[in-house]
Formats: C-alpha cells, structure tokens, sequence
C-alpha cells in the first residue's frame, strides 16, 4: 500500500529495450549476450546491450571489436527502428488496459498519471503491469516502474532501480531515500550540467536539495533548473508545449563513406527524408543547413565527443519541395568540399524557419506570376505528386534522383529520445519481427 496522498506519478522505464526487443523475436538470443549496433560494420559501436552482455562488463557505446575482446562470443544485431515502433505501440496498448498511459517520453518510458485509488496501490499496480506485459509478449521484455509525487522523482526511482525494478519515493524520505544517488546519474544532468553544479559547490544529492530555487535557475542559466527544483521537492512543473522548430536528420559514416561522393549520397537522402516530413507537417521551410562533424575523443561512457565542426546555411523562398532543398544542399556541398579540412565522421541536414500555411505573406517585389514563384509551385505540386504515387505503389515507387543505398538505413526514421517516427517515415517496405539482421563482419 502507498500511504502518501501526494503520490500521483508513474513512470515505466523497459530495461535494454533494443536488446531486449530483439531477445524477444528471437528465442535463440535469449539468455545471450547481445549488442545492437546502427550499421553492420566493424567500425561501430552498441548502442543497446543486453543484461547478459551488461553483467560481463559491456558498456552501451563499446566499440564492436573491443567488446569482443571481452566477450568473445558477443552477438551483434542492427538495430531495426521500424519492428520497434510497432513493438512499442503494443506495449502502450497493453498498459492501457491496467493504467491510462498520460505522456510518451520516449520508445521505452511513458508516465502515467495516477487516481488517489491507483496511487495507493503502490507495488501491487506496478506488479499487475509487469503481469499484463509478461502475459502480452515474453519474460525478455521487462521495466523498470518508479512511482513517487512528481515525473521526475518517478523517473530517479525507476532508473534507480534497474533491471525489472521497482521503486515507491514518499517525500517524507527525502532527500536520505535518494543521498546514495550520485549526481551524473539523475535525469537531466549531463556532463556539462554536473561540471556546472561542481562548480556551484554542489557535489552530491544532499547539497543538489539544499539548494534553493533561484540558485538552480542561476546554475541551469534558465527556468529549466526551477523546474527541475519544484520537481525533486515533489511540486509538479507542468511542460510548456513545443513548437516544431526543424525537421532534419544525421547520421554516422562509417570509414569508408568519408568521401565526398558518398558523403553526397548520404546527405541527399537525408535532405530528402526532411522534405517528406515537412510535407506531412503542411510546413514550409526558408532554411537549410548542412553540417559535419569528425576528429573527437573519448568521454566517460567510451562514445566519441567530436572536436572538429563544419556548419553552412542557405536559405531560400518558403518551400516544401525536394527540387528546392536539393539545389540548396548542392550549394552547401560544393561549399564543404572547399572548406571541410576533415574526414567527417558524421554528416546532418535540417531544414528551419518554418511557416505555416496562414502565416505566409507575399514578398512585396515577388508575385505569384514571378517566375521563382511559378518555379516552385511547380515543383511543389511535382513533389505531392510522388508523394501520392508513394503511398499508393510503395515508399520506393519514385524518387528525385537515384534512391541510394545508405549504411544503416532508416533514413529519416530513425528513433531519437523524445522521437517516435511514424509508420510514414519509414521508407522501405516493412521488416518482420522475426527477420532478425545479424552482423556479418
């Protein structure tokens, strides 16, 4: 039972999901450890690793051949965004049925808002949804559950309690329950932002508490850390909501696509894949920009903290067509072949300045007969037309210019923290749940 009126938070946090997923499709993966890596290419690294994998010292982010230096018998896997967006769309189905999901944090956490009736329940709710999901799917996909008076107190118990934990926070515990929490693993402190508290004397969770609200808005910089002050005192900060202010994507290059052909093929797709979702958005862009990224170090975690950054800029009229974004990217590439003094090791595209529909206004030297007008009008109507035919024959049915094979996939969907991609961001036919792809190299 939950004794504390106060509860009201629920935050469901899937252990491993990536790794887990795939232990779940694959009965042959279970009890294994396992890594899964964006490319099949020796040259990457894990970005979700199993519980098995974990307990013999794997560290998300390890590069595959130093993995194998300490497992040798590791099996690697490439990820498959499409076979876990619809695996996390039946989770949130499944606890639906026990609890109303409230937010979607990200493919693997969702908070639930909790009835006083719910809330004083404590662990017996948090078992009766670990009881619904084993029942729905396999013992492989289990979370970790954190209930307390606020997201963000939620979040620590549920992280905190890792794997298939769970964790019940009262504010008549705080802040001794949470002392033995060090401050680079609470939600929201980064590197940068745990430099900043050190500084500020603040050196662990007992002083983090003491502070008072103004203290952590100055060391935030901003009302983000008020926020997350009122949050860790158990008094909610309600989100402000977002506005859309870029669509845009990137992407690791492997060794050998570090040259400027391939970077060019790489960025192209990537240009492309934002154009089709600034369409489905019914948004116009004005701006775009190309950047790479190389050169690095290694942090903590063994993932690269890259030193070496290129960025350019065009703009061009409002627009939402590929001809258009093509011709800037171009303009942008040919820039970076004179300019980029190293072998990228990443490469993005965004398009911003976003407007909407009502917001457009006539530029006062340029009518709609203008011919820069009339050129994208055309190609406007020339991009919804393969849109339609896409959905119509199949995401690869046309394109503007040769659909290239990039390392990885999942152009343009990609499942970033706080980004589920929709089924319609998904440019290839669907890949089974069973299909698993396993590293050749």
């Amino acid at each position: 039972m939950c004794p504390d009126t106060n509860i009201s938070r629920l935050y469901l946090d899937f252990d491993s999901f990536f790794a887990t997923a795939e232990q779940h499709f694959n009965p042959a993966l279970r009890g294994r450890p396992v890594g899964v890596v964006p490319l099949d290419s020796p040259h990457t690294g894990c970005i979700a690793i199993s519980r098995e994998a974990k307990a013999l010292g794997v560290k998300s982010m390890a590069r595959i051949a130093d993995t194998r230096r300490i497992v040798p018998d590791m099996i690697f896997v490439v990820a498959r965004h499409d076979v876990y967006v619809r695996l996390h769309n039946r989770i949130v189905d499944v606890v639906n049925t026990v609890v109303p999901v409230a937010h979607v944090r990200s493919i693997d956490e969702v908070v639930c808002h909790l009835l006083p009736s719910e809330a004083r329940e404590g662990r017996a709710l948090a078992d009766r949804i670990k009881a619904a999901l084993a029942a729905a799917f396999s013992p492989e996909l289990t979370c970790s559950i954190g209930i307390a008076p606020t997201e963000l107190l939620a979040k620590i118990g549920a992280e905190a309690h890792k794997p298939d934990g769970f964790a019940l926070i009262e504010l008549a515990d705080l802040p001794a329950s949470l002392a033995h929490i060090a401050l680079d693993d609470l939600p929201g402190v980064s590197d940068g932002m745990e430099k900043r508290l050190q500084a500020a004397g603040v050196t662990d969770f007992q002083s983090l508490w003491a502070l008072a609200p103004k203290q952590a808005r100055a060391i935030w910089r901003s009302v983000e850390g008020e926020r997350f002050w009122n949050e860790l005192h158990g008094q909610h900060a309600e989100r402000l909501p977002t506005q859309k202010r870029m669509f845009g994507h990137s992407r690791m290059l492997p060794a050998d696509w570090r040259t400027p052909q391939k970077v060019t093929i790489c960025a192209r797709q990537l240009a492309l894949g934002a154009a089709r979702r600034l369409r489905r958005a019914d948004l116009r862009a004005t701006k775009l920009t190309l950047g790479f990224k190389g050169g690095g170090y290694r942090g903590r975690s063994g993932s690269r903290k890259d030193d070496l950054r290129w960025d350019w800029e065009g703009h061009f009229l409002p627009t939402r067509d590929d001809h258009t974004v093509l011709a800037t990217l171009a303009q942008g590439l040919d820039a970076a072949q004179r300019a980029v003094g190293f072998p990228p090791r990443s490469v993005s595209v965004m398009l911003h300045g976003l407007i909407a529909n009502e917001q457009m206004t006539n530029d006062l030297f340029l009518t709609p007969t203008a011919p820069e007008q009339i050129n994208i009008s055309r190609w406007e109507a020339v991009s919804d037309l393969m849109d339609t035919l896409r959905q119509q024959h199949g995401p690869e049915a046309i394109s503007l210019g040769g659909q290239d094979a990039v390392p990885g996939g999942y152009l343009g969907a990609k499942i970033a923290f706080g980004r589920i991609p929709d089924q319609s961001d998904f440019g290839n036919a669907p890949v089974a749940d069973e299909d698993t792809h396993f590293c050749t190299v």
